[in-house]
């Protein structure tokens, strides 16, 4: 592939993980929101069916993208790259089965994964920005301070993984009260009346 292709799919995969990160936090805000709002409430509620096909979609996206940029485009992975890829690689796969087979305790297996993934994404940042703080672990041929691409000011590599991490995390932790009205009596009949 040519640079300017190359450089298409950078911007592509970097505004993908924006949109999630936002997306996410905007699901966090309305779940907040719904503590005090029955149109909030019923807003996510519609929402909940999808968290985990959309949780599916941001691991496959960050697996099929990260295979994108060593295979395709040729950006040797760091050390920091193999474990982000080690943590976000299974989830694809186990929130697939879990979609199959209506898993909803799959956040229980995916988060803490994915909190472990975030937790090396986040020092894989800080190398980044911190070239001096030293190798941190990585090879001098490949270093964990490099840094392949920058988009929008400030998306990397390992910015795109944090987010799909925590997005993740998100989609998997927010849970919105079910209400249903209908079935609660307007009074609660008394023990007389009970007998009657």
């Amino acid at each position: 592939m040519g640079p300017v292709e190359v450089e298409s799919v950078q911007l592509f995969t970097s505004l993908l993980a924006v949109l999630a990160i936002v997306g996410s936090l905007a699901l966090l805000v309305l779940r907040l929101v719904a503590v005090r709002s029955v149109s909030a409430r019923q807003l996510g509620a519609q929402f909940a069916s999808a968290q985990l096909p959309l949780a599916w979609a941001v691991a496959t996206g960050a697996m099929l993208g990260s295979l994108y940029f060593s295979e395709i485009a040729n950006y040797e992975p760091c050390r920091y790259c193999w474990f982000q890829r080690i943590a976000m690689y299974p989830l694809a796969l186990l929130l697939l089965i879990a979609m199959v087979r209506r898993d909803r305790h799959i956040a229980w297996y995916a988060v803490p994964i994915a909190a472990i993934g975030a937790a090396l994404s986040l020092r894989h940042r800080y190398l980044e920005l911190n070239p001096s703080f030293g190798p941190g672990g990585c090879s001098a041929d490949v270093p964990c301070s490099a840094v392949w691409f920058e988009r929008l000011g400030f998306v990397t590599l390992s910015v795109m993984a944090l987010f799909g991490f925590l997005s993740i995390i998100i989609l998997l932790t927010v849970r919105f009260p079910t209400e249903r009205v209908a079935d609660v009596p307007a009074t609660t009949p008394t023990h007389t009346e009970e007998l009657v």
